[in-house]
């Protein structure tokens, strides 16, 4: 099955966005090559574009609130008090974490001075050639472990927002139950009525050459499938399309 999802809200959007771009980080960073770490440097930058400065506080209280949301499960015959213990567990964990973060985040980076002359480079296209940034053309020369864990030491202090979010989303996702729709003439439109999902999920099977283009509001979703031909331009749909739909909220 191949699932896409689609945020109802900026807060989820920008929860999705760090969750590919640290998942990202973490597959290059386990590579050998400088080109590969590379992208992980890179991947840095985008991470402290997008973490917004309230998002520390906003994951804080979000965890939070599901902790109370299973306490109120203690004592429950048909909750598993081991499986209920670990969650709440690992949500303290995370807590603690975001807690123990100080400063603004990311600010370890903004200090290096080095990192920034990259990040500014960056930017233009080409712009890290070694004739522009000599000194990154030598680090890069340097042995797969120590650009390893000099990219392990400025990634760590962000771990935490990773950590965080990761449980949100989790529960996010596992808040709501698919259903089977079905698109006639590629077409499906559903009135919501002031809904308060934050995400929408639509998943079809790998190998049905179909792709949602999804928009939607607490009031209306639609959502229109295109084909790809031969070169991956898609075209509309005319047929009827099979698929489940996901509706998640906190």
């Amino acid at each position: 099955m191949i699932t896409y999802e689609y945020p109802f809200n900026e807060r989820i959007r920008t929860l999705l966005r760090l969750e590919d771009l640290f998942d990202k980080a973490a597959y290059y960073l386990q590579a050998e090559g400088h080109l590969e770490h590379h992208v992980v440097l890179l991947t840095l930058f985008e991470i402290l574009e997008v973490s917004r400065a309230d998002l520390k506080m906003d994951l804080i209280q979000e965890l939070e609130r599901q902790r109370q949301t299973l306490l109120a499960f203690r004592n429950n015959p048909d909750i598993s008090e081991e499986a209920l213990s670990g969650a709440l567990y690992e949500i303290e964990q995370a807590s603690a974490a975001l807690l123990a973060m100080t400063g603004k985040i990311g600010q370890h980076l903004r200090d290096n001075e080095w990192l920034m002359s990259i990040k500014s480079r960056a930017a233009i296209p080409g712009g890290v050639c070694e004739f522009d940034l000599p000194s990154y053309h030598f680090w890069q020369h340097h042995p797969a472990e120590q650009r390893r864990a000099a990219l392990m030491g400025w990634l760590k202090p962000l771990l935490p927002l990773r950590d965080g979010l990761t449980i949100v989303l989790r529960l996010l996702r596992s808040s709501g139950r698919p259903k089977a729709q079905v698109a006639p003439s590629g077409g499906f439109q559903l009135m919501l009525g002031g809904s308060n999902a934050q995400m929408v999920r639509v998943t079809l099977r790998d190998g049905d050459p179909a792709i949602p283009e999804i928009s939607a509001n607490k009031y209306a979703l639609n959502i229109r499938f295109t084909c790809p031909d031969g070169d991956l331009k898609p075209r509309a749909c005319d047929r009827e399309v099979a698929f489940d739909m996901t509706f998640c909220n906190l």
